[in-house]
């Protein structure tokens, strides 16, 4: 890949538009994602985020716009960019019945690799699953069934992944192993577009958010640009109370 390539963005969407009959969803979405980073979608229920990871992911057309991934355009290269892709939805896709090591084997094989074996241990390795390998993932927690979720994804080694909604449904120490998880993706070079309604999950991993609200983008920034749009507070300095979470996460500890 050449230094303009690294520059240019891995995904481009510009004036997206998609409608459901009478309801319009989209009406005009634009922004970029820079190789590498992080870039969370931020919105609440029904603003139109999955609409767009559907789109990018080449699982729905739009109505109007033009969307490109990796260099290739999402309605006549789909088959290059579902090569470039991978997308873990809202709810862990993983075979309950197999054990963590058997899914991450089962689709490395479905995926033509050499060696699955091999691929399947060093996931396992990565995402602190080695001693559940051999355990059916019916016995695994919320977050470990997160985290085989995201290692399937990255057989192949995707540049691109898609997050939708990753964290729903989990308890507050699951949540920080998938937060973890996400940073460690980064770091090592994967391009990850997150959607969230969840503001702290977007301050905690975003370095660009993107706010969706009635169907456009209404603000995309960094966290400090966006803390920016509006006038620091004056307070009385108050002392800190710990929230729920620290309490939570003080008694039950990191879960070793």
């Amino acid at each position: 890949m050449t230094p303009d390539q690294m520059r240019e963005p891995v995904i481009r969407v510009q004036g997206l538009e998609k409608s459901y009959k009478e309801l319009h969803v989209l009406r005009g979405v634009d922004f970029d994602v820079a190789r590498g980073s992080i870039f969370a979608l931020l919105g609440s229920n029904g603003a139109g985020k999955t609409t767009v990871v559907n789109i990018l992911s080449t699982l729905l057309g739009a109505d109007a716009g033009t969307a490109t991934v990796n260099g290739f355009d999402v309605a006549t290269g789909a088959a290059d960019v579902r090569q470039s892709i991978s997308l873990t939805g809202q709810f862990a896709a993983v075979d309950e019945i197999l054990t963590g090591r058997e899914n991450l084997v089962l689709v490395a094989r479905l995926r033509h690799l050499k060696d699955p074996g091999t691929v399947a241990d060093g996931l396992l390795e990565r995402f602190a699953l080695t001693d559940a390998s051999a355990r059916k993932v019916a016995t695994y927690s919320g977050g470990m069934r997160r985290r085989l979720d995201i290692a399937m994804s990255l057989i192949g080694s995707p540049p691109v992944i898609f997050l939708d909604e990753p964290t729903t449904g989990l308890d507050p120490q699951a949540r920080l192993e998938v937060w973890q998880t996400v940073k460690q993706l980064a770091e090592n070079g994967t391009t990850v577009l997150l959607t969230t309604q969840d503001l702290d999950e977007a301050e905690q991993l975003a370095d660009r958010i993107a706010i969706l609200h009635g169907g456009r983008i209404i603000v995309n920034g960094t966290l400090a640009e966006l803390k920016a749009l509006l006038p620091p507070a004056r307070v009385e300095y108050v002392e800190k109370q710990p929230t729920l979470e620290d309490v939570f996460l003080a008694i039950v500890g990191n879960g070793e």
